[in-house]
């Protein structure tokens, strides 16, 4: 990845994260995978909203496969979701 190439972007571990509601995607649309994440619920603490259950999927970003999705897995809070889905991209490289 190119230095500064995501400098607009919130990154985690060097890549970039970006949310549209309770809908997410980690990862570069340049890679072959992306992980894609969906916000079930969330809950205030102390007067701030938190994640609560996250639906992950691991997929593929090349538009011609059929069956996209790789894997799949549902954490509990922000943090465990993007933990695995950094994994996962690490693994799938």
């Amino acid at each position: 990845m190119a230095d500064g190439i995501y400098k607009d972007f919130l990154t985690y571990k060097g890549r970039p994260l970006v949310r549209n509601g309770n809908l997410m995607y980690y990862g570069s649309l340049a890679d072959k995978y992306v992980v894609f994440m969906m916000i079930h619920d969330s809950r205030e603490v102390d007067g701030k909203e938190v994640s609560g259950k996250i639906q992950i999927e691991l997929q593929y970003t090349d538009p011609t496969v059929k069956d996209r999705v790789v894997k799949t897995s549902t954490k509990t809070g922000l943090y465990a979701a993007l933990d695995l889905a950094s994994v996962w991209l690490d693994m799938a490289k």
